[in-house]
């Protein structure tokens, strides 16, 4: 069977830290949020559901104990089967899309609920402490770089200047304040209240309308000091053709650290037919590839290429591409690599400007774009995420439906 994409909803994305407008919400709740409002747009999709399948990267704490099954039963969603929840990094939410989409063509099923969660003010970054990340042992051997030092050694094997990546940040954070003020996002938009019914946020948080160079210049690098414990000396050795890396990347045109949620119905014709819904767009390939794991964040990278090859298409037959925005210096290679101009690439803003909840952006990312294809009635689209450790995937999807 074919699976299509039925619906995608989203939160909010609040600031990562105590501050944050969403750090006083558990992540359970923010799923409950997105599962109370599907229940909504799509009355019947509860008992029809196979499976319930989440993305979520660090399993501990509030975010522990398997929160996709955990989520299902605290908000009354009764899926045929199980809650599983997945770890893939930065992809984790398209992997479990991907997972749902296989399922749906070997007849294992014709209806999933796939999305993810990530609450870094309340389980923050790293907190796992993962061999990869905390046992030199291993990060030696495998070998393994720091994401923020591998897009410095990117931007300087590329040519670029410190203030091509400002330029590139505050691009991101401009195109997302002009469509948040135009109401492109309310479509997918589910604003969160506290357990009082005030309502807490109803828009991005993190975004900055009024961000520019001059401000940006006045934030120092932030991995340069990381990078010369032992990263450098790895690439350099794995490319030395660059001479010296320039340590470039700052927090401005890094991608944020904030909490939110995504949840998407994805599903058989049939399936759509049983709950009275259309169909928004055929997913028509899907890739999980891998790149080298020193150069970590260039797996988005061949899996869009693979992608693209499974379809017979070209970059140029893509109308609009949503590339997670993991660095500016990342993101830009990509975009060079595959030819990509700025008027088809992120075009209502990234991750930059909006924030990376890592478990969820997969899915944060098919919302935008299938938003945006419909508004500008154009037909294909790809989504790409590079993840830690060379972890990439993509998919492509159109409105053939």
């Amino acid at each position: 069977m074919q699976p299509y994409l039925i619906e995608a909803i989203r939160t909010p994305r609040g600031k990562g830290n105590a501050k944050g407008r969403l750090n006083d919400v558990k992540p359970v709740n923010l799923l409950r949020c997105l599962f109370d409002e599907m229940k909504v747009r799509a009355p019947h999709a509860t008992v029809n559901t196979d499976e319930v399948i989440l993305g979520c990267v660090s399993q501990l704490g509030d975010q522990g104990g398997n929160i996709a099954q955990t989520a299902c039963l605290y908000a009354d969603w009764q899926p045929k089967g199980s809650g599983t929840t997945v770890n893939s990094f930065c992809t984790s939410a398209l992997t479990a899309l991907g997972l749902a989409s296989a399922k749906i063509s070997a007849q294992m099923g014709d209806l999933f609920a796939v999305g993810g969660v990530e609450s870094m003010s309340r389980v923050p970054l790293m907190s796992d402490k993962g061999a990869l990340f905390e046992d030199p042992e291993v990060s030696g051997k495998v070998p393994y770089v720091p994401n923020g030092v591998v897009a410095d050694f990117f931007a300087t094997k590329n040519g670029l200047s410190r203030n091509d990546l400002d330029e590139y940040a505050v691009r991101s954070h401009q195109r997302a304040a002009s469509a948040t003020d135009q109401g492109f996002f309310q479509r997918s938009l589910v604003p969160i209240a506290d357990t009082q019914g005030h309502l807490l946020i109803d828009r991005d948080e993190l975004i900055r309308p009024g961000s520019s160079p001059e401000s940006l210049k006045k934030l120092p690098p932030l991995f340069a000091e990381l990078g010369s414990k032992g990263p450098n000396e790895r690439l350099l050795k794995h490319c030395p053709e660059v001479l010296a890396i320039e340590h470039m990347h700052h927090a401005g045109c890094a991608p944020g650290i904030v909490d939110g949620a995504s949840l998407a119905l994805v599903g058989s014709a049939n399936a759509a037919k049983r709950l009275n819904l259309p169909l928004r767009a055929r997913i028509r390939a899907q890739s999980f590839k891998r790149g080298p794991a020193i150069e970590a964040l260039t797996g988005g990278l061949i899996a869009a290429e693979d992608a693209l090859k499974q379809c017979g298409l070209t970059p140029n037959d893509i109308d609009l591409w949503e590339f997670n925005e993991g660095f500016a210096g990342i993101v830009m290679h990509c975009a060079g690599q595959l030819g990509i101009d700025h008027d088809r690439l992120n075009v209502n803003g990234g991750g930059i400007a909006m924030g990376h909840a890592m478990g969820a952006t997969g899915i944060n990312l098919l919302s935008t774009l299938v938003d945006e294809l419909e508004r500008r009635n154009l037909n294909t689209g790809v989504v790409a995420i590079s993840g830690a450790a060379g972890i990439g995937a993509a998919i492509v999807v159109d409105r053939e439906c």
